[in-house]
Formats: structure tokens, C-alpha cells, sequence
């Protein structure tokens, strides 16, 4: 007897989840930071915050490591596990390890052509990724914010 792959609603197979290694890097002001991403790429021009996917063996931690060196030309200090979420895009379903991060040296470069913002409720930039809403909904519930977490871009 051979075992099936479950199916969803549509009688295909789910698509197995990417995942991803993500960065809440908050400042001593208690900012968040966001950045857009860069052209050429899925979503290109929307706001989301930094990271990328783990290699074959890679742990979430080392995976934030070398992305935000990567991309941002950090390196960051104390990785904190927060939430785990997953978002199905039309391209990809992404299982996101969000890890808060307090602390980095070096001066942020943005090596892939992308822009920075530190943010605060509600966000001022926009359009936001999908996968950022749960984390802005968590920053309400922290930190007592009521109202619109996105102000219209």
C-alpha cells in the first residue's frame, strides 16, 4: 500500500512551505525596521521586514545571519525566536520565522538597491507585503495600540 500526499480543496497536493528566516530589528527608540523590496523581485517596491530563505542544513538563526549581512551589511548580536507564520502567496508558500533583534554593528548598506525605513505605529510606508500584517497586528497587541496599523500609501 502506497501512501498519498494529502490534497486540498482542489484536489492537488499543498504546496510544501519555504522557509524563511526574518529580522524585527528594533532601535533603542523602539522602531521597527522595514525595507522595500528591490526590483526584479516578487513584490518588488513593497515594504517587508529583511530576510530570506535558509539553505539545505541552515538554522533560522544562521539564515538571519547571513541574510542581513548580506543584504544590509549588519551583524547582528542577540537572535530572539519569536512567532512562526504562514502565508501562501500566489508564488510560494512561506513558513516565516520571525526573530526580534535589539541589537547589530556595522552602518546599514543597502546592497540590493533597496530602501530603509524605521518605523512605528501606524507605518507610514506602503505598500506593506502581506506576510508583515500578522507582525504589525503583534506590535498592536504589545504595545496597546488601537486603530490602523498602515496609514494609506
Amino acid at each position: 500500500m502506497t501512501q498519498r500526499e494529502p490534497v486540498d480543496v482542489e484536489g492537488q497536493a499543498p504546496r510544501r512551505p519555504v522557509d524563511v528566516a526574518v529580522g524585527v530589528l528594533i532601535n533603542p527608540q523602539g522602531e521597527f525596521l522595514l525595507t522595500s523590496r528591490p526590483e526584479g523581485k516578487v513584490y518588488a517596491g513593497y515594504w517587508e521586514f529583511p530576510g530570506g530563505k535558509l539553505e539545505a542544513g541552515e538554522s533560522v538563526e544562521a539564515a538571519l545571519r547571513r541574510e542581513l549581512g548580506e543584504e544590509l551589511g549588519i551583524e547582528i548580536g542577540v537572535v530572539l525566536p519569536w512567532k512562526v507564520e504562514i502565508v501562501d502567496y500566489e508564488h510560494a508558500r512561506v513558513r516565516l520565522h520571525f526573530c526580534k533583534v535589539f541589537t547589530w554593528t556595522g552602518a546599514f548598506e543597502m546592497r540590493e538597491q533597496q530602501t530603509m525605513a524605521w518605523q512605528d505605529l501606524p507605518v507610514r510606508v506602503g505598500p506593506v507585503l502581506p506576510g508583515t500584517f500578522p507582525v504589525l497586528k503583534w506590535f498592536a497587541e504589545e504595545r496597546g495600540f488601537e486603530g490602523a496599523t498602515t496609514l494609506p500609501a
